[in-house]
């Protein structure tokens, strides 16, 4: 049996598409616990650690050349890019650069506070969401977050890091590099961004803030394209398919966003990033998600 069409936050559809959006995710996990029921194989069981609710999402065989992510926090991949490597499973490597956090939703009970217990949290947010993606090493570098107000980096912590990564780099010589482009003005996010461009990477994927500054992307946004220029050259994949799988992957990181309908956030950026999908001719109709990544110019996919 299909499944229904996915809401889109478009007319009527606006006003409910949060709610609409955890309505087919409901539905999808019915269908996926049928089928388990059923004893079908390769549905797997994720628990988000914060409320150990349970999720089940279909298992894939990664193929193909290996990637290697350099994520400043815990969830970054996730946000920006889980749908692409949910729909395009390779082999796969994660080094989260800033573990060291105090960083949870203030609605979380003030119970969580020391930053052992949110990092050990966190972690294990992460550890469940990257099951089903395959991934084979999840190194944790151990550094401090940024603290708000924020600051520009020291452009002595640039070479510093890329230092720190470059074992990473050697351990897997054939991955292809992927990193955060930098849209986000977090200082965190371009020092990972400008650490990875000093080791050779030229793909990363649309790193734009998804929670607390959420209104300001049309800001970064602009700033982003006044400083990249020529440099970069953007490039939409399509999620549909897999939005949902998306979804179950961010209920993952509940520490971040509460209520969790309020994740809806991310699935309206992305069906905002799908515009370019859509044709005249009806050839990319279908295509109501996508993610952005972008790649130094004149370098083409791996």
């Amino acid at each position: 049996m299909p499944r229904r069409p996915l809401p889109v936050p478009d007319g009527i559809g606006i006003y409910g598409f949060p709610d609409d959006m955890l309505a087919s995710l409901d539905e999808w996990q019915g269908r996926l616990r049928s089928r388990r029921e059923s004893g079908e194989p390769g549905i797997l069981e994720l628990v988000a650690p914060l409320t150990e609710t349970r999720y089940l999402i279909e298992e894939r065989a990664p193929r193909g050349r290996p990637v290697l992510a350099l994520e400043p926090h815990h969830d970054d991949l996730v946000l920006s890019a889980g749908g692409y490597v949910l729909s395009r499973t390779r082999p796969l490597t994660v080094v989260t650069v800033f573990t060291q956090t105090t960083s949870v939703h203030p609605g979380i009970s003030p119970g969580l506070s020391s930053i052992d217990e949110i990092s050990a949290l966190r972690a294990e947010e992460s550890r469940q969401a990257f099951l089903p993606l395959h991934v084979t090493r999840h190194h944790l570098l151990g550094l401090n977050d940024a603290d708000a107000p924020y600051q520009a980096n020291d452009p002595r912590s640039v070479p510093l890091l890329a230092d720190l990564l470059r074992p990473c780099l050697d351990e897997h010589p054939d991955a292809e590099l992927i990193a955060p482009a930098g849209v986000t003005r977090h200082p965190d996010h371009l020092r990972v961004h400008e650490a990875a461009r000093r080791l050779g990477c030229r793909w990363f994927w649309d790193d734009t803030s998804f929670y607390p500054t959420y209104a300001a992307n049309v800001d970064d946004r602009h700033l982003f394209d006044l400083r990249v220029g020529r440099i970069l050259t953007s490039e939409v994949q399509d999620i549909t398919d897999v939005a949902l799988d998306k979804l179950v992957l961010l209920h993952m990181y509940q520490s971040q966003m509460q209520p969790q309908r309020e994740m809806y956030r991310v699935l309206r950026y992305n069906w905002t990033v799908a515009a370019p999908l859509h044709s005249d001719d009806g050839v990319s109709g279908n295509a109501r998600f996508a993610e952005r990544f972008f790649r130094v110019a004149g370098q083409g996919s791996a």
